[in-house]
């Protein structure tokens, strides 16, 4: 839940080129940044904060050598504070290690190391790497294999990399927790995450675990069980002019105004209008299954709430389940069952939990992910990319969108049909269109000035529209830091309604004019009785707007569509209230953009 980068080249000045990549891993979540420099000595500078406050130390600091790492910290072990950021070292500061992940059995490698005599400045599971490694060197051994040896004691997740007084190379190695390489015209480069070392390479390695690489100025080598690997070096198709703000005030902004673009891209090359159906080839060897389980955290939960929606009103069994919750809930994998898990990185730690127990029992697995050549990608059955581009700002926005539309693709594809309703391709191919048109007219900006001062607020929907309450809640929660709460709309009289004042405004979602659209209507009457102000998300196709206090307009489209066109106008909801509260927007409280630790 942090962020790793590493250099080894020509560069004079690595601590510029750490730097860099460090400020573009910001958007991951992090309370405390590091940088350490090899030569012939080593060189630190860490502090707690901003990265704002690491930049004036490294500013007035010397750093000599062509080999470094950094690294930004999400606390799972000791608080924020200078002396739990990472890099970490050794007692005679001759190794540093940055660390991602959890080391499981970290106390009992503490209590052995403390009997040895070595005082630990620090509260971090982490610290333990760096003094291993020194006491393998201290026996005589090379830094290579003394960071293998060290490795080897680990138990739990890890991206580690490791810089030696005196050794111009980086080790490091990955165990549930992502690492790639960047190969470079002017060096190499190791990160957490692509866009790190985006401006400098789009070639890539990506490593598997257990494996470890040696990087230094001359090439690389990667080895597993200590037997070489060949690796195929990809290219990304990210620039890193789309990993900028492109003077938008917040990433966030921008990726929901960029998703017109994502979405044709996800549909791009997937619907023969002509013909009448759903194109998805790199799914051509999957057969229909007989049932459907999708495992998934936060937004991509919401997402796979959707899509088993879906599957279950075309008569496919078909659940979903948090997917920190699967491997204790042990739900049973008949014969036939086909399990999903949508992450948006393809690296979350729970979801890669969940498939892997899933593979152990023999189930065919299939990712739904963004990201091309992660460990979901990897490791699962079959993959369907939503293609959606880099996305920065820990709120998912556009990865949201472009997982419905992913889902709607895998459904067509998993119920086998020759052909799909004419009215969905239309509402696919006009998708982009109408999202514009919400982003050119929404009022969700002066609409959230009336409700600033609110206690709660509370998001409602039926069917397929109670995901998108859901995710419209988190939504808001995640980045105004005020109490929401999303409700299925037919839930509200058997127990939240305790909670509906005048001062706790319902955003309900509306389209339509069926049974689910007016029994809806039922429920925003129930609150507008008992005081609380209503602003409907709704085509217009209901008489919903007469009981409202304001309106959200979408244009009409397919019922499938709907529920992706009414989220649009709730992703501009807790924006602008954020904004207005002056929140930190693209990186709230508390929250990292790719989860890597259970």
């Amino acid at each position: 839940m942090c962020g790793i980068i590493g250099y080894v080249g020509p560069s004079s000045n690595p601590a510029e080129i750490l730097m860099s990549g460090l400020s573009t891993l910001e958007y991951r979540g992090y309370d405390s940044a590091g940088i350490a420099v090899a030569n012939s000595s080593l060189d630190v500078e860490k502090r707690e904060g901003e990265l704002e406050m690491l930049e004036q130390s490294v500013a007035t600091s010397q750093f000599s050598g062509n080999v470094g790492i950094g690294h930004t910290r999400w606390s799972t072990h000791g608080p924020p504070s200078d002396r739990n950021a990472h890099p970490h070292t050794d007692t005679d500061e001759s190794v540093a290690v940055v660390h991602n992940g959890i080391i499981e059995n970290y106390q009992e490698l503490r209590d052995e190391l403390h009997a040895e005599g070595v005082i630990f400045s620090s509260d971090t599971d982490s610290e333990v790497v760096p003094h291993l490694v020194a006491k393998h060197l201290k026996e005589g051994d090379d830094p290579e294999t003394a960071f293998q040896r060290a490795v080897d004691r680990l138990e739990g997740s890890y991206a580690l990399a490791c810089v030696v007084e005196g050794e111009d190379a980086i080790f490091a190695a990955r165990e549930d927790s992502p690492l790639v390489l960047g190969i470079g015209e002017e060096g190499y480069y190791l990160a957490s995450d692509v866009p790190a070392f985006l401006e400098y390479t789009r070639d890539v390695v990506y490593l598997d675990d257990g494996e470890f690489v040696t990087l230094r100025e001359d090439g690389y080598t990667v080895s597993k069980d200590g037997h070489p690997v060949e690796k195929e070096i990809k290219t990304v198709n990210w620039s890193a002019e789309q990993t900028g703000k492109s003077g938008y005030d917040h990433f966030m902004l921008k990726e929901i105004h960029e998703q017109p673009a994502s979405l044709r891209q996800c549909l791009s090359g997937r619907i023969d209008e002509l013909a009448g159906h759903i194109v998805v080839e790199e799914l051509d060897e999957l057969e229909a299954p007989r049932r459907v389980h999708f495992v998934a955290c936060g937004t991509s939960y919401h997402a796979s709430l959707y899509a088993a929606a879906l599957l279950r009103d075309a008569g496919v069994p078909a659940t979903a389940t948090l997917a920190s919750e699967f491997a204790t809930a042990d739900p049973p994998l008949p014969n036939g069952t086909l399990v999903v898990g949508i992450t948006q990185s393809g690296e979350t730690a729970d979801t890669m939990s969940a498939l892997r127990d899933a593979n152990s029992r023999g189930a065919e697995t299939l990712a739904l992910t963004n990201v091309v050549g992660s460990t979901a990608a990897r490791e699962c059955d079959h993959v369907l990319y939503i293609r959606a581009g880099p996305e920065i700002g820990v709120a998912a926005t556009k990865t949201f969108s472009s997982q419905l539309i992913g889902a709607n693709l895998l459904v067509e594809k998993l119920l086998g049909k020759t052909t799909t309703s004419r009215e969905l391709i239309e509402s696919l191919r006009d998708l982009p269109s109408n999202v514009q048109a919400i982003l050119d007219d929404s009022n969700a900006e002066e609409i959230v000035d009336e409700y600033l001062d609110s206690t709660a607020y509370f998001f409602i929907g039926r069917g397929l529209h109670f995901p998108v309450a859901l995710e419209g809640a988190l939504k808001f929660k995640e980045i105004t830091y005020e109490h929401a709460e999303g409700f299925a709309a037919g839930e509200l009289k058997h127990g939240p309604l305790a909670l509906v004042t005048a001062n706790t405004p319902v955003f309900a979602v509306v389209t339509g004019n069926d049974e689910n659209a007016r029994k809806t209507i039922g429920n925003v009457k129930e609150v507008e009785a008992r005081g609380a102000p209503v602003i409907v998300v709704t085509d217009g196709q209901s008489d919903a707007e007469r009981y409202a206090d304001a309106v959200l307009k979408i244009p009409e489209t397919h019922e499938r569509v709907a529920p992706l066109l009414a989220n649009i106008q709730l992703q501009l909801v807790a924006y602008h209230m954020a904004n207005r509260l002056g929140r930190s927007i693209d990186k709230p409280r508390n929250l990292a953009k790719s989860v890597t630790v259970e």
